[in-house]
């Protein structure tokens, strides 16, 4: 991050808030021209500090309304068992995040499902038939208090 300077940083922030803003309009909202905020924007994206533009979806609206978090323990830890537990969980649409954790457990997921009937099926059908699982243990979102993409720098 040493490399960025403010108006860096403040492109970023913007992109943050509205990845879809064209060029002329954060030009103008940095009071510059457009062709140096456009080189800003392309070096930023060669650099990495860009990976991707998305759109957020509503996921009520997507018949996703409820999360999930599901820790996972493994039965054992050899590399081959490791990557074809990796390999399985990123073939299923329900689980939108998977982190490899340290402490009780090595795995946490992030699964949005329909409802609690939705997430029965999920475990029973899906989940349960990938090799390894020694153990789970299912957190139920009951509300979000906080949930942002932003980095804040």
């Amino acid at each position: 991050m040493e490399n960025l300077d403010k108006t860096d940083l403040l492109i970023l922030k913007h992109l943050q808030e509205n990845s879809n803003i064209n060029t002329k309009d954060l030009a103008s909202k940095l009071f510059l021209t457009v062709t140096p905020v456009y080189e800003r924007i392309k070096k930023l994206e060669r650099d990495g500090y860009i990976t991707k533009y998305v759109a957020l979806l509503d996921k009520n609206k997507m018949n996703r309304g409820m999360t999930v978090f599901c820790n996972v323990r493994l039965k054992e830890h050899a590399k081959n068992v490791g990557s074809n537990f990796v390999k399985d969980i990123v073939a299923l649409p329900e689980i939108i995040e998977c982190y490899n954790i340290a402490g009780d457990y090595d795995f946490m997921l992030k699964i949005l499902v329909k409802d609690m009937a939705s997430y029965q099926d999920f475990v029973m059908n899906k989940l349960s038939t990938i090799e390894n699982i020694g153990n789970t243990n299912s957190i139920f979102v009951m509300g979000e208090i906080k949930h942002s993409t932003a980095l804040e720098f």
